[in-house]
C-alpha cells in the first residue's frame, strides 16, 4: 500500500514539475502588450495576401485578355458588382485599378477567404458591404484576365488606369 501511495505522489510531483510555475524565462513566448503586431510585408506594400507577389503590366491593353476577363466577369462577378462606382451587393469596380495595386486585386479574386480574414482593406470593405464575397475558384490566369478587363474599364470610365501602381 505504501508503494502505491509513493507511486501516486511521484506521478503528481512529476506533473507539477513538468507543467512548471510559468515563471521560467523559457516559457516567455508572448509579446509585450504595448507592441504592435507585425504586419506582413505584402500587406504593408498594398499587395494583399496570396500567391500573387508581382504583376508586370504592359502599357497597352491585351485585347484577348480583356475579352476573356469580360466573359469571366459576366459569368462570376456581374450579379454582385457593377462596372460603375455603384455598390450593389459588393462595391462597384470603377477606378479599382487606380485605388488598388494589381497584386491586391488578383489576390482578392483568388484568395478571398484569407484576404477577408487578414487584409485590413478587405476587412473594411466587408464591414461596409456586410456581405462576404464567396470564393469563386478563379484561377490565377483568369484573375489576370479579369484584371486586364478592369484596366480597360477604368481607362474608359476614368481616363486613367494603374494609378495605384505608381
Amino acid at each position: 500500500m505504501k508503494n502505491l501511495t509513493l507511486i501516486k505522489m511521484s506521478i503528481i510531483a512529476l506533473l507539477f514539475y513538468s507543467c512548471g510555475s510559468g515563471n521560467n524565462e523559457r516559457n516567455t513566448l508572448s509579446t509585450p502588450a504595448d507592441s504592435e503586431p507585425e504586419v506582413p510585408q505584402s500587406i504593408a506594400e498594398g499587395k494583399g495576401i496570396g500567391e500573387i507577389k508581382e504583376v508586370n503590366l504592359e502599357e497597352e491593353l491585351d485585347a484577348d485578355m480583356v475579352k476573356m476577363g469580360k466573359s469571366i466577369y459576366d459569368m462570376k462577378c456581374s450579379a454582385c458588382h457593377k462596372l460603375t462606382d455603384q455598390r450593389v451587393v459588393g462595391p462597384g469596380f470603377q477606378g479599382v485599378t487606380n485605388r488598388r495595386k494589381p497584386e491586391w486585386i488578383m489576390n482578392m479574386i483568388t484568395n478571398v477567404d484569407v484576404m477577408l480574414e487578414e487584409d485590413p482593406e478587405a476587412r473594411a470593405m466587408l464591414e461596409e458591404c456586410l456581405t462576404r464575397m464567396p470564393n469563386q475558384n478563379v484561377s490565377v490566369g483568369d484573375a489576370r484576365n479579369i484584371l486586364e478587363f478592369f484596366r480597360e474599364n477604368d481607362e474608359e470610365k476614368t481616363g486613367n488606369k494603374d494609378q495605384a501602381n505608381s
